[in-house]
């Protein structure tokens, strides 16, 4: 009886949920919804600031938990560059986590719940079609639902190396530009200067535009006649 219930995939998706909300309650990851709380948390890490940074990051998003204000933070606490660095390693190595949960632990139970859904069907068709292009796609946009996805991508045929790849690479503007807000949030509250965070600002609306520019070129190219 106790194997058996240690094979059952909703006791395991129930312990995660349970362990991610016992962390955001009264663990580390209180500080999730804290922008202050999670800098000053950060810095007070000393020499472990980075790799508790990274897998903070990373198991935050393996359990698909929201976790916006973490490049933020990096941009205010590591730079630009070293807060964009550790902030991509940390989102892509937790979404490689929960894609890994997904196949290989819910699979089955979480194709029997989604698999039958239109949606899921048509984000099937849309991977087997071009599935490297198609995960860059999805991860470029900003406002995309990274910890649902994360999940749904496991539920597919897509290889690992290319959901990986794609996903790092993907990553790069929408981690970069969040990282830059806590750069520059953390200059106008030293310097006073608002420039950098107007940068940032425009910086995100031409990433989130981004997908419906490229999607009305493409429908202007086909519609084109030769």
């Amino acid at each position: 009886m106790k194997g058996h219930l240690l094979r059952n995939p909703r006791v395991w998706l129930g312990g995660l949920i349970l362990a991610g909300l016992g962390l955001v309650l009264v663990g580390p990851l209180r500080w999730l919804f804290d922008y202050g709380a999670l800098v000053e948390a950060i810095r007070s890490w000393g020499n472990q600031a980075v790799i508790l940074f990274v897998l903070l990051f990373a198991l935050t998003t393996s359990l698909g938990i929201p976790a916006t204000l973490f490049p933020i933070a990096g941009g205010a606490i590591f730079g630009l560059f070293w807060g964009s660095l550790w902030s991509l390693l940390g989102a892509t190595l937790g979404a490689i986590a929960a894609f890994g949960l997904a196949r290989y632990l819910f699979h089955d139970w979480l194709q029997r719940r989604l698999g039958h859904h239109r949606f899921m069907e048509r984000f099937n068709q849309a991977v087997v079609a071009n599935p490297f292009i198609f995960v860059l796609a999805v991860r470029v946009t900003p406002f995309s639902p990274f910890s649902i996805v994360n999940f749904l991508f496991g539920l597919t045929h897509i290889q690992a190396w290319h959901y990986s790849l794609a996903t790092f690479i993907g990553l790069i503007p929408s981690i970069v530009v969040y990282t830059w807000f806590g750069v520059a949030g953390d200059q106008l509250l030293t310097t006073g200067n608002l420039l950098p965070l107007v940068g940032a600002s425009l910086s995100l609306l031409v990433l989130t535009l981004l997908p419906l520019i490229w999607k009305r070129f493409r429908k202007h190219k086909v519609n084109t006649p030769d």
